[in-house]
């Protein structure tokens, strides 16, 4: 085969754009949502889908790690796609007590397609905010595309909302399913309470609802992941789980390093590191949590803003003004880090800094780091801001500005190589992997299968 010609594979149908090769992927992909789907209906898991614009990575997190003091859990997060889920599914134990996925859209239909499959037992619904902005146009559709995982129930599940938001709070209507809520209005069945949180004092909460009282002590940093730990624990009490024992669960839960991470230098700043997405409905949220924390110094470094209406300038001058409020200096990088409108006075003093790359910043950070600031570092993914923090401390040598590795530089445990030996060893580390799976499927080929136990 590799010694055909191009052409000849054309000929035949064999080229990868071929008529031959594009069936066979269909029919894989068939295959791929038949094994998920069965794996599915087998399984005595319960089944949790969760999904929201913001917040429902920690949720899952959260839940996950709560119902992993009372059972196994199957759970799927941060890689949230259609893909990814038949992946799950496809390896979902049958005898798993819990299943936790976590869902996420692109795209009109994207949601009915992963719930259909997916068929929750419980849905719940963390929030509604303006993302994917060119597919959605707004709040309206994105809810309208969400809401397909509530209508998926069957009138046996269980939909748990959040009530303080509108248009989820609606949705308790488009299903035949009981719903619960939870939120910090009155109208919640678990109301969230005495929120506080401002470090290095960490999220304190008490969750009230008709069968008593919880308070949660968590390590996360901000008070705006009270949503999370209120989703989390009202679905834990909906599944039976013991009060004392999702305090206790909670309690040891650590904040994801990404996601408002909390990276302490031995000598230096302590870093906020948030640098998983930046939809612009979550700035100000960051920027309360810096607002908060108790520091001599404050800095934000921030990179690209995603989900916003509009002309970038308008979104990058106002995360500007925001920023400037709370903090000492700003430091913006990347393409858009002109867009700020930052006053030419502050350009002059350095209470505002413009800067096209990240090694740049670093070295900055470095050069004129104190012990007593708190540095919040935010942006998508793509620009791979955490680099800014471990360089504090570490000798970083991978200083790619685009990457396109779509995971954190911590996942690719590769900062402290240069970039242009990736390749190669990412070449060796899939022949090691096929290697290893050619191994295991000759191995099951020439093992006979187990006698069952006569009866």
């Amino acid at each position: 085969m590799e010694q055909l010609s191009a052409r000849a594979k054309r000929l035949l149908g064999l080229d990868r754009a071929g008529p031959l090769r594009s069936n066979l992927r269909r029919l894989k992909g068939k295959y791929r949502i038949a094994m998920a789907r069965l794996r599915r209906r087998r399984t005595k898991a319960t089944v949790i889908g969760i999904t929201g614009s913001s917040a429902k990575t920690t949720t899952a997190e959260l839940l996950a790690h709560i119902l992993e003091g009372s059972g196994s859990v199957h759970k799927l997060t941060v890689s949230n796609t259609f893909n990814r889920l038949i992946e799950k599914l496809s390896h979902l134990p049958r005898n798993s007590a819990y299943a936790v996925m976590e869902l996420g859209v692109t795209a009109k239909g994207d949601m009915a397609r992963m719930a259909s499959v997916l068929k929750p037992d419980i849905a719940i619904m963390t929030l509604i905010a303006d993302e994917h902005h060119s597919a959605f146009g707004g709040r309206a559709a994105v809810a309208a595309e969400k809401q397909a995982l509530v209508e998926s129930l069957a009138p046996g599940g269980l939909a748990i909302l959040n009530v303080d938001d509108d248009l989820i709070a609606a949705m308790a209507l488009k299903t035949a399913a009981p719903c619960v809520t939870f939120g910090r209005s009155e109208r919640a069945r678990y109301r969230a309470c005495d929120i506080h949180a401002a470090y290095p004092e960490r999220l304190s909460m008490t969750i009230y609802w008709p069968g008593g009282a919880l308070a949660l002590r968590t390590r996360l940093i901000a008070e705006h992941f009270w949503l999370a730990v209120a989703a989390a624990a009202a679905a834990a009490l909906e599944l039976g789980v013991d009060a004392r024992i999702i305090g206790e669960r909670v309690s040891t839960f650590e904040p994801m390093p990404t996601r408002c991470g909390v990276w302490q230098v031995r000598g230096g700043p302590t870093f906020f590191v948030d640098t998983a997405k930046t939809p612009f409905h979550s700035l100000g949220l960051a920027f309360d949590m810096l607002g908060r924390a108790d520091a001599g110094y404050k800095r934000v470094v921030l990179g690209h803003i995603a989900d916003y209406a509009g002309k970038p300038a308008k979104a990058y001058g106002s995360a500007y003004r925001a920023a400037r409020a709370i903090c000492d200096q700003i430091v913006f990088v990347g393409e858009h880090a002109h867009r700020s409108g930052a006053a030419q006075e502050d350009r002059d003093s350095g209470r505002f800094l413009e800067m096209r790359s990240v090694r740049q910043v670093a070295e900055h950070v470095r050069a004129t780091q104190r012990p007593d600031e708190v540095i919040l570092v935010k942006g998508s993914r793509n620009l791979h801001l955490e680099r800014i923090a471990l360089a504090a401390d570490h000798d970083v040598r991978c200083w790619e500005p685009v990457c396109g590795y779509p995971r954190s530089c911590l996942e690719c445990g590769k900062y402290l190589i240069p970039f242009e030996q990736h390749r190669e060893m990412r070449a060796a580390e899939k022949d090691e992997l096929r290697a290893a799976r050619k191994r295991a499927s000759l191995w099951r080929r020439f093992t006979p299968f187990p006698r069952r136990p006569s009866t």
